[in-house]
């Protein structure tokens, strides 16, 4: 990690001024997209094999932290384009070797909800629909996306069957008009069209057996971070570039708050409210980092010890995640709030962290509702049945 932090760090202040760029762009600039691709940010989690770094899932989400201070388009394409290369370690050695054989530097996008039909087909199957939000999808040459099994008349199979399948670009379209919102612009979160491309069954893997985590047992991984859980390693990326967000709005309001005057002729410095209210945005920030890096850390000592992470566990890391998630953004409000009609202003950096922290928590992943009642149930001596055991 420290070198790929070090690598990225020399570039900060150019990521940073990039995201007016990559504001109007609505999608990373190719400066910053190289940079994230010299550092070797996105290899961080890919297989040693294939020209990956293999580490501790701890330097990836605090490297995807610092990306995300930076610049929060940056720190959400890490996060999330960065796991990627995690599960595709699961896949048939063929599919890895198409994918990072001639480039290891090649990737990823997705995303995962099963938007479109995969119908079966000699040798594999037939895909079509169209997938919104895929974060990163214009620098990537690959996709994994989610699809539904379907029957021979492409009606999705009851009860339902996932895959998480592999498509070269060549395979599908990007709505280049489909991303035009109010925070995470940078992103280019946009949609894919795939219109009956053929799928070989090597490029396929049942994503219920990545949820379960069964996938890594099956493909010969042994492996600390790949016997880690897939619900907490791919909530990771996401929550570590929102905290990485908040960071970054601390950052801006402190060096603005430094020599505010009021129109009351009071300094902030003098202000006992304000720097209460600082105080505790800050706290609730690294109270947020801590938790989930506590999380992981758990994790992977168990995952090391071969101990298994049961279902409460999981649900009860999904629930640190969540709330740690509405923290930081409340964090970001309190700050925001008291930053002065200057914040409000295009040209600053702080106005662009709110809208990005906003567009971050409205990410699926963050949903309490479901997480919080399933951790409760649990540990109540209940069994969640149904919705209440997704991405747990």
């Amino acid at each position: 990690m420290a070198q790929v932090l070090e690598r990225i760090e020399q570039y900060a202040d150019e990521i940073s001024a990039a995201g007016v760029e990559g504001d109007k762009l609505m999608r990373l600039p190719d400066t910053v997209a190289q940079r994230l691709r010299e550092s070797g940010a996105i290899r961080m989690l890919q297989p040693k094999q294939y020209g990956g770094l293999e580490v501790h899932p701890r330097e990836f989400a605090e490297t995807t932290m610092a990306i995300g201070a930076m610049d929060g388009a940056a720190g959400w394409v890490t996060g999330i384009v960065g796991v990627h290369p995690w599960e595709l370690a699961f896949f048939d050695p063929a599919a890895q070797d198409e994918v990072w054989g001639a480039d290891p530097d090649t990737w990823m996008a997705s995303p995962y909800a099963p938007m479109g039909i995969a119908t079966p087909v000699d040798g594999g199957y037939q895909l079509s629909g169209r997938w919104s939000f895929s974060s990163g999808t214009d620098h990537c040459q690959w996709v994994m996306i989610g699809a539904a099994v379907g029957d021979k008349h492409g009606k999705r199979l009851l009860p339902p069957q996932m895959l998480h399948v592999l498509l070269p670009r060549s395979d599908y379209d990007i709505d280049q008009d489909s991303w035009d919102v109010v925070g995470l612009r940078g992103t280019g979160s946009k949609d894919l069209i795939v219109k009956g491309a053929f799928v070989p069954t090597h490029r396929t893997i049942d994503a219920s057996k990545v949820f379960e985590g069964t996938a890594p047992k099956e493909a010969g991984r042994t492996e600390t971070l790949y016997r880690f859980p897939f619900s907490c390693i791919f909530p990771l990326g996401i929550t570590s570039s929102l905290i990485g967000i908040a960071e970054g709005a601390l950052a801006c309001h402190l060096a603005a708050q430094k020599s505010r005057i009021t129109v009351a002729g009071t300094a902030i410095k003098d202000d006992p409210y304000v720097l209460f209210a600082i105080g505790e945005a800050a706290a609730e920030i690294a109270a947020s980092r801590a938790a989930i890096l506590e999380t992981v850390d758990r994790f992977w000592d168990m995952s090391e010890k071969g101990q298994d992470i049961t279902f409460e566990l999981r649900a009860i890391g999904r629930r640190t995640q969540t709330a740690a998630a509405w923290r930081v953004v409340r964090a970001v409000d309190e700050i925001f709030a008291r930053s002065g009609g200057g914040a409000l202003q295009m040209k600053t950096p702080l106005q662009r962290f709110w809208r990005d922290a906003h567009a971050g928590l409205a990410h699926a992943i963050h949903v309490p509702g479901s997480i919080f009642h399933a951790s409760a149930l649990t540990q109540l001596g209940g069994e969640p049945q149904g919705i209440y055991r997704s991405m747990i």
